[in-house]
């Protein structure tokens, strides 16, 4: 499995506007030079997004975007199926039940199905939240004398 530019970028806009939760609508030039993403391509992952019902959006002078919910209540699984689809590392278990005539008798099947389980409990459990309180105690930490 392989996480795409356009999920990697949605999880960075997404932190973003977490990161600017408290500055209102924030515009999508101003997250584009802040992550050094082009504006063209955060243009083609808002829609995904906003057909989630994950932004909240505005037009106008002071248009932009922000979270429709707080930080805490995102996960990253949650962000990467919306831009990657399944996160499932083979494709027979992209359908639930599954579908793969060969299903029964499959001696691998169990080994991916442990791997999708890691996979979605370990995305699951970080929240965006989770994300910014890792990385201020980072910078918390780092003293300059």
């Amino acid at each position: 499995m392989k996480i795409s530019t356009k999920g990697r970028y949605a999880l960075r806009m997404m932190l973003d506007l977490a990161e600017h939760q408290n500055d209102g609508f924030v515009a999508l030039k101003d997250i584009a030079e802040r992550q050094n993403i082009s504006k063209k391509y955060l243009e083609q992952i808002v829609p995904i997004l906003n057909k989630a019902d994950v932004l909240r959006t505005t037009r106008g002078f002071q248009g932009g975007y922000r979270l429709a919910k707080s930080p805490d209540n995102y996960t990253v699984g949650e962000i990467l199926r919306l831009t990657e689809g399944s996160l499932a590392p083979v494709a027979c278990l992209e359908h639930d039940p599954i579908e793969c005539s060969r299903s029964v008798g499959c001696a691998t099947l169990p080994v991916w199905q442990g791997l999708y389980r890691v996979i979605n409990e370990y995305l699951d459990g970080i929240t965006l939240q989770d994300i910014l309180d890792q990385q201020e105690a980072m910078y918390s930490n780092d003293y300059i004398i």
